[in-house]
């Protein structure tokens, strides 16, 4: 294998019903990073009540997080959504992609009751390889 990241759809299985891909191989020998969920809180402490500012804040708070140890949309493997009400796809989507383009991790997605503080509407958790 070599020291890249790859990712994968076998030809075996269903196409992924959403902006992902089915599976992440990642090298022995490189680090692995996985962050808390991240949340819509923006800089000055403020968690909008809006879910869509939310969803925009969380992905700035993404890849602060990614930056702050030289890691990239490339680096990223998995990913792992909690949602307190429904997402508005059309706008997580248009995040992503900004994130991402097509180069998609592995992901699931989960609707659950509450999370954290009782205003948190999304926390998305990443898990970040970088070969060496």
């Amino acid at each position: 294998m070599n020291g890249k990241i790859t990712r994968k759809n076998p030809v075996t299985m269903p196409t992924p019903v959403g902006n992902y891909t089915h599976i992440t191989r990642i090298p022995k020998e490189a680090d692995l990073f996985v962050t808390s969920g991240q949340i819509g809180v923006d800089m000055k402490g403020d968690i909008p009540i809006d879910f869509n500012t939310q969803v925009k804040n969380t992905f700035i708070n993404m890849k602060h997080v990614l930056e702050s140890e030289a890691l990239d949309e490339n680096n990223i493997i998995k990913v792992n959504i909690w949602a307190t009400e429904k997402i508005d796809w059309d706008y997580l989507y248009y995040e992503w992609d900004g994130l991402f383009g097509e180069n998609y991790p592995a992901m699931t997605i989960g609707y659950i009751s509450e999370l954290g503080l009782p205003e948190i509407k999304i926390e998305i958790e990443l898990w970040a390889a970088k070969p060496e």
